[in-house]
């Protein structure tokens, strides 16, 4: 399947997104994480394509959207929502499934709250909603650079993000590195750490993180009233986001369907296959 490369003028900004399938087809909207941009999902828009319209955006300051200095744009995941938001009004959806992965999740929680009638189905990749789910320290730094941006609570971040940092969060938890193609990380280093700005930009959304999680009892009474279709596929060995965030969404959606692979983070590097065989059928019942 031919997937397009497109721009959209959004509230002014220049908005990059991949669009494939027909657009007369239900529609799949992938929200991607950090680091990272929608070219994660390059090699899963084709395995969907054939049956469905697959949008997936670039957030302002990420991958080849407009990147407007911290002092242009205000950098909080409410931002992201709202452009997305827009941009998803631009191209006329109006009933789809979200796939949410790491940021992508908190992007996609507001996206649901705001319009819970449009949301036919979820994917949640490694994409966190509970408490449940932070792993060990691996969140600490975020809220600790929240509480006070100090350099020395910011230098921990930017190793986060460094080329040693990207590496690690692509390949931890993956049984075999080796799978795991090194343009994966070398690309995300591109889409959100390769100047002193967008360096400056992923600081600004690491601080606000913490909005995230006091949403989460909206996103929570939001999973027990609508009982959306809900399906988990998770990296098991995630140092970020780690299983027992998966395991929380049935608290709420006792029919969540949870299925942890052997594999990290950024799961479709390793287990594209995988995924793919549980999404679609998935995606079928659900969302036509």
């Amino acid at each position: 399947m031919t997937t397009h490369h497109r721009y959209a003028e959004i509230a002014g900004r220049h908005t990059f997104y991949r669009e494939a399938g027909r657009r007369d087809a239900p529609a799949v909207v992938l929200l991607h994480g950090t680091p990272a941009s929608s070219h994660m999902y390059r090699n899963l828009i084709p395995a969907l394509a054939d049956r469905y319209h697959v949008i997936a955006p670039d957030y302002p300051g990420f991958g080849h959207s407009e990147r407007p200095g911290v002092d242009q744009f205000d950098y909080t995941f409410d931002s992201l929502a709202d452009h997305v938001d827009a941009l998803l009004d631009h191209l006329g959806l109006t009933r789809y499934a979200l796939y949410v992965q790491d940021y992508g999740a908190p992007v996609g929680w507001r996206l649901a709250l705001r319009h819970p009638e449009r949301i036919a189905a979820i994917v949640t990749q490694n994409g966190n909603a509970y408490v449940e789910g932070f792993v060990g320290d691996a969140m600490e730094p975020l809220f600790a650079y929240g509480r006070d941006r100090s350099e020395a609570n910011a230098d921990v971040l930017r190793g986060l993000i460094s080329p040693e940092g990207l590496k690690w969060q692509y390949t931890h938890g993956v049984p075999d590195p080796t799978v795991v193609d090194p343009d994966s990380w070398t690309n995300a280093h591109t889409a959100v750490a390769d100047t002193e700005e967008s360096v400056a930009i992923q600081l600004e959304l690491f601080a606000d993180y913490i909005s995230n999680v006091e949403l989460y009892p909206q996103v929570h009474e939001y999973f027990r009233t609508s009982q959306v279709p809900l399906l988990a596929v998770w990296g098991r060995n995630d140092e970020i986001f780690g299983p027992a965030g998966a395991l929380a969404f049935t608290g709420d959606l006792p029919t969540a369907e949870v299925n942890l692979l052997d594999g990290g983070h950024f799961l479709l590097e390793s287990k594209l296959d995988a995924a793919v065989a549980l999404i679609r059928p998935f995606l079928a019942q659900h969302l036509g």
